[in-house]
């Protein structure tokens, strides 16, 4: 009987502790493929400290002339500012990838390696526009991060995140692709972000967003955060868009863009039915820069872009890339509804214009002091969203101790300076340079599209 009973309940007791043998099996292989993962991305890892020199609004018992008397002038007041990041080593020769706001303003920048290294970096190329810079260390041998292409990847796939957040090295955390082509966040003028649920804090941004191969996919750039931590929404640069910049600073010196020529903005169900068209699929050109390569094209404005290069184009902000990513003086095919026809145009893309260097701020004793200009383009207002044309100098750049803080923003367009036209710099230049210290200053602005006239008081 008790061999009988024996024979009944064992083969229960084995079907029962197989599922739990194969599950603690599959688990412990993804816990050793996680961990060779994490040693062959982590040495290629690096943490970037920065560190800068500001001006700071001084007090106005400084200004009393007693005090001046007795202590004399202290002079402006100055203080460090420093900055954590993370990097990619992008070839054995000593190249590093990270994000421009990294060093952004930089005076000094130490590269500590995953061994404890540190060397001292200095910039090769920083771009702005996709917030991506390079940067060079002195040493050879380094170990890489082989690239993975970030065109194939699809949501759902696990992720792992390598950097420094808060300063604590090679830290990596995992998680899965949320979404992809995310666009229209406001925060570079190319995006094309991959979105993952992998922990990303500050300290992480420049780091490694790397597949289950161990292949960089994205360099870890920002999070969407109302506490300033992780909350399950972080953003990185893919890879291919990396690789494009990284090459065109490297081999060229600068970022080489295409330029197409056009504004364009995104079908409404109002417009389709106002064109006669059948859905929302495409892009609308608003307006067409005269003698540029749409225009050279037979590009016109109210044309629907429903194809570039052969790929669909549903989206401005997607748009907007492939054009930037197609090499200057390549020929595309470019599919277009006008008038309810279907069209194909041939247009040769030109290389974009290089913006025009900044002013100096530091020419300037007046109001205007510390407020740094450059040149209004066709491309500044197409990004500014005017569509008109207008002369001035845009406001790029203000430093914390000018009068003019807090009543002149970033992105304004000068246009007069007391009441006399400024359609250049160098207009610009001669009118301010004449205007004494203790005047007040009136501006003729274009701000968010629309004019404003504003006044710097002299202090």
């Amino acid at each position: 009987v008790i061999i009988l009973f024996l024979c009944l309940l064992l083969p229960s007791v084995i079907l029962a502790d197989t599922p739990y043998k194969e599950s603690t099996e599959i688990l412990t292989k993804f816990g050793e493929a996680m961990s060779k993962v994490a040693e062959r991305v982590k040495p290629a890892v690096v943490n970037i400290s920065t560190s800068r020199t500001v001006k700071t609004q001084r007090h106005p018992f400084f200004d009393d002339p007693l005090f001046r008397r007795f202590f004399g002038d202290p002079g402006p007041q100055k203080r460090k500012v420093t900055n954590l990041g993370s990097g990619v080593i992008a070839t054995p020769d000593g190249y590093i990838l990270t994000n421009n706001h990294v060093i952004e303003g930089a005076e000094d920048i130490i590269v500590k390696l995953a061994d404890g290294k540190e060397y001292k970096g200095r910039p090769i190329g920083m771009d702005s526009r996709t917030d991506i810079a390079i940067i060079k260390i002195n040493e050879t041998n380094l170990p890489t991060v082989p690239w993975g292409d970030s065109d194939k990847l699809r949501v759902g796939e696990i992720v792992l995140a390598v950097g420094n957040p808060y300063g604590l090295s090679q830290t990596i955390t995992m998680g899965i692709i949320s979404a992809l082509g995310r666009s229209g966040i406001g925060i570079t003028d190319y995006e094309d972000f991959i979105q993952t649920d992998a922990a990303i804090n500050p300290g992480n941004s420049g780091g490694a967003l790397v597949n289950i191969k161990g292949e960089l996919i994205g360099i870890n750039t920002a999070i969407f955060s109302t506490s300033g931590g992780y909350q399950g929404i972080g953003f990185a640069i893919p890879s291919g868009m990396v690789k494009n910049v990284m090459d065109s600073i490297i081999n060229q010196g600068r970022v080489v863009r295409g330029w197409l020529g056009v504004q364009i903005q995104p079908l409404t169900p109002e417009l389709v039915k106002q064109l006669g068209l059948k859905d929302e699929s495409g892009v609308l050109l608003v307006d067409v820069v005269e003698g540029g390569p749409a225009d050279k094209g037979g590009l016109k404005r109210y044309d629907v872009i429903i194809s570039y290069d052969d790929k669909k184009t549903d989206n401005p902000f997607h748009f907007k890339n492939m054009v930037a990513a197609t090499k200057p003086g390549k020929t595309v095919e470019i599919k277009i509804i006008r008038n309810g026809n279907l069209l194909t145009a041939k247009v040769t893309i030109a290389e974009l214009p290089i913006e025009p260097q900044i002013v100096s701020p530091a020419q300037f004793e007046n109001s205007l002091r510390g407020v740094s200009v450059q040149e209004v383009t066709d491309e500044i207002l197409q990004k500014l969203g005017i569509t008109r044309k207008i002369k001035g100098v845009l406001v790029n750049n203000i430093e914390e101790n000018s009068p003019a803080l807090g009543i002149i923003a970033k992105g304004d367009i000068i246009m007069e300076v007391n009441r006399k036209p400024v359609t250049n710099i160098k207009e610009y230049n001669d009118t301010v340079s004449k205007i004494e210290k203790g005047k007040d200053i009136l501006l003729g602005i274009m701000r968010g599209g629309f004019p404003q006239v504003i006044t710097i008081p002299a202090r």
